[in-house]
């Protein structure tokens, strides 16, 4: 019935949020063996076993933590020690055990009180083994003689319940008055008078009967000694005596003093004190002096352990007469303990993210002082991040307040002062060292927003051009980065193939060689991963500037080196000093200094004749023309680039020298072009006028002199006869250096003997002489009629020719 009351209880209080106002109750007969089951819990909580292991169900309490086991696989209540109710709770009419189970997920107390129960486990016992009386043989029937009351450390019915004498006699009978359980009274009346004469001794047996099943007895013996006449026995002054001390009173400091007097005088008035043999711890703590009756402590006392100690003060005379007080000594308490914290839970490391409200620790704080003594407060030192919050009776739980950073601090020193409320208060500190565990919540930081790296074309495969670095605030894996390459943008499927970079160290190499001029830099993407759960990744752009190295040479272009036969230029008679014969066009594929060509005179027919531009590449006269210089010269050109080491290519230019063939005919072609432009305007304004008037008569004359114009040209205008030509062909001819015919037309202005000369295509390689038709040339000179020039295959072309010059071959 009252484990169905216990339940019932039970789910009345489930209602309220973690703790049950009711505990439950068990009881549990002492000396059980370690093991035993004391109660199922789980049946009467009325939860699974299951449900209590998943939410760490334990005992907290230190009191039932060294006594009691609670199986999580069972949900039972089992002994972990043998109990002995009288080491626990001495004669105290209850022995209860009171703790605490607690449920850690959700947080939930269900307070638990186990009553130890007596069994008959002990037998009574006499103080002494032997008893001495001295009884005056005077003395009347009925006198009363004060016994030792046997001590049974079991309690209730289990105590002494019986005295009784062994052998009977018919002198002496045994009284024993049960008043309380701390006033009683057990006495040896003696029944007739003694003759000492008779029996001046005598021994009987005083045995103790407790109520057990089966009952235990103890004995004592008592020996009477019959002596003479003592007629008064000692009286005290007080029948109780009480007196206070201090808990933290010195050894031997005086506690009371009890007072006897005896009427009768000498010897049988002499009153020694001593204590009353009675099994109790308490009189190991206190000495009377026998002759002043003074109460002493011989050890420190402890308010914690005993409240209060009950001693009995023996008077006995001379004369063997005695008489019994009762002292009753109350111990102040103290503040002399401090108060005491006791962990039950700690979760230690604590995750950082774990939200404000999180409960890190759970524990108790006790005081073994009473009264205000105490009473306790608890405090944390200077701490933001944590605080404190009642949960049960003297529990607390350590919470969090804010979010933690453990990247900010890893480790918080959470001091917890507990403090009584005695003068001077005694303060207890505990210290919670709570490390902050590491989550993955800070990505990977490189340290440049952006790299630049330089690598020299025609570099080696898998080259080192530099590395790059980026760091976790994390801990641990969550620390651990590593790198790749990354699309540089979302549309793009693969990184660049030609560089790589290493996952572990962020070196970044190039697989294979580049070229400056095809590619001048790249950009690729580097990816810095840690390995967290989810991983968190950062990426940052990494320029790769290719350096320009000497690797072309230079490229002629003009004049073309793989003409067959090569180009010749033509330089007239009357070309002077510093006139320009032809130049020559190079590029370098390169770029800077790598790029920039200087021009040289390597080889010549005549070195003194010609004379190249170091920058420019012109090649100019360095003095006039001579008879003596040979026709067909040959020039190469050294063009060297400004690389290191430099590179160099050769140019070939073929000069062709017309010496003496046109210094006659200058002036004639001026003179020409001078007529030839004064008749055209004549003959323009003569068309101007009439040509609104008689169209047709205007035609006929702009026909009719154009007709008279062509005869005067073909007979006074014409610089060789067919002969001077045919014989200058034919001594170049000869001279191997025009094998073919050409037909030029030259155009000269005024002022041509420094012209530049462009050479045309040839279209008919035909050493027969043809006539051109006279054109006006853009600054009204009159052209000269072709000349038939035999100079070859090949085409020619001055990049030097001055505009209005023209030297034409067909």
């Amino acid at each position: 019935m009252a484990a169905a009351r216990q339940v019932l209880c039970l789910w009345a209080l489930l209602g309220v949020p973690r703790v049950r106002c009711e505990p439950i109750r068990y009881s549990v007969a002492e000396e059980g063996e370690s093991g035993s089951v004391v109660a199922d819990v789980a049946e009467d909580l009325g939860l699974a076993p299951a449900q209590l292991s998943a939410r760490h169900a334990h005992i907290v309490s230190p009191a039932g933590r060294h006594r009691f086991r609670f199986e999580r696989g069972t949900g039972r209540l089992v002994l972990a020690e043998r109990l002995d109710r009288e080491q626990m709770c001495g004669r105290s009419p209850t022995c209860t055990l009171a703790f605490e189970l607690l449920l850690a997920d959700p947080l939930q107390f269900f307070p638990i009180e186990v009553s130890v129960e007596d069994i008959n486990d002990h037998s009574p016992v006499f103080p002494d083994e032997r008893v001495t009386f001295k009884i005056l043989e005077t003395s009347n029937p009925g006198s009363r003689f004060p016994l030792d009351l046997a001590q049974d450390l079991d309690i209730g019915s289990n105590d002494v319940q019986t005295y009784g004498i062994h052998p009977e006699n018919k002198y002496f009978s045994v009284s024993f008055q049960s008043h309380s359980e701390s006033d009683n009274v057990l006495e040896l009346i003696l029944q007739q008078s003694l003759d000492r004469e008779e029996q001046p001794e005598m021994d009987f047996t005083l045995i103790a009967t407790d109520g057990g099943i089966p009952p235990r007895t103890g004995s004592t013996l008592i020996h009477i000694i019959v002596l003479d006449v003592n007629d008064n026995a000692p009286t005290f002054t007080q029948k109780v005596y009480i007196g206070q001390i201090l808990e933290n009173a010195p050894v031997n400091s005086v506690v009371l003093q009890v007072v006897a007097r005896d009427a009768d005088v000498g010897i049988n008035g002499d009153i020694l004190y001593q204590f009353r043999q009675v099994i109790s711890q308490s009189l190991s703590s206190f000495m009377i002096d026998p002759s002043s009756g003074e109460l002493r402590i011989v050890k420190p006392l402890d308010f914690e352990v005993a409240q209060k100690h009950e001693l009995s003060v023996r008077a006995v005379d001379g004369g063997g007469l005695s008489a019994l007080c009762k002292v009753l000594v109350e111990v102040v308490d103290v503040n002399d303990n401090a108060p005491e914290v006791v962990v039950s839970s700690f979760i230690n490391p604590l995750p950082e993210n774990a939200g404000p409200g999180t409960v890190v620790a759970l524990f108790s704080v006790t005081d073994k002082d009473s009264g205000v003594n105490g009473e306790i407060s608890c405090a944390l030192e200077e701490q933001l991040s944590f605080s404190l919050k009642p949960a049960f009776k003297n529990y607390y739980e350590l919470v969090t307040v804010s979010t933690l950073d453990r990247e900010e601090r890893a480790q918080h020193i959470v001091v917890v002062t507990a403090a009584d409320a005695g003068s001077p208060p005694l303060t207890t500190t505990h210290t919670f060292t709570v490390d902050i565990s590491d989550v993955n919540d800070n990505a990977p930081v490189f340290n440049q927003t952006s790299y630049i790296m330089f690598v020299h074309e025609n570099n080696v495969p898998a080259l080192l051009v530099g590395a790059v670095n980026a760091t976790d605030r994390d801990a641990g894996s969550n620390a651990k980065v590593s790198y790749s390459l990354v699309p540089a943008h979302p549309a793009e499927q693969e990184p660049c193939s030609c560089v790589s970079v290493n996952s572990e160290n962020g070196h970044v190499f190039v697989l294979r060689p580049l070229d400056y001029e095809q590619l001048k830099q790249l950009e690729v993407v580097v990816s810095a991963t840690d390995a967290g759960s989810p991983a968190l990744s950062s990426n940052v752009t990494v320029r790769l500037m290719v350096v320009d190295e000497n690797d072309n040479a230079p490229l002629v272009l003009h004049p073309a080196q793989d003409s067959s036969p090569p180009s010749s230029e033509l330089v007239p008679a009357w070309a002077e000093a510093g006139d320009l014969v032809g130049k020559v066009v190079a590029v370098d594929a390169d770029s800077g200094q790598n790029s920039w060509l200087s021009y040289e005179l390597l080889k010549a027919t005549e070195p003194g004749l010609f004379a190249v531009g170091a920058q420019s590449g012109e090649v100019c006269l360095r003095r006039p023309l001579t008879d003596r210089d040979t026709v067909n010269q040959k020039l190469i050109v050294l063009v060297r680039d400004n690389g290191r080491p430099p590179l160099s290519a050769t140019a070939v230019l073929s000069v062709l020298l017309l010496n003496g063939l046109w210094d006659s005919h200058l002036p004639q072609q001026s003179s020409a072009a001078e007529y030839e432009d004064s008749s055209l305007t004549t003959y323009l304004i003569v068309s101007l006028v009439f040509v609104s008037l008689l169209f047709l008569v205007s035609a006929v004359a702009f026909v009719a002199c154009k007709v008279c114009k062509r005869k005067d040209l073909s007979s006074g205008h014409v610089l060789y006869g067919a002969s001077n030509v045919q014989s200058y062909v034919a001594n170049g001819a000869a001279a191997g250096t025009l094998p073919h015919t050409y037909c030029y037309e030259l155009s000269l202005t005024t002022g041509s003997g420094n012209s530049e000369f462009k050479f045309l295509k040839p279209i008919l390689p035909s050493l027969t002489m043809q006539h051109c038709s006279t054109e006006v040339a853009d600054n009204g000179a009159k052209l000269i009629p072709p000349l038939p020039i035999t100079v070859g295959d090949s085409d020619f072309e001055s990049p030097g020719m001055q505009p209005g010059a023209q030297f034409n071959g067909f």
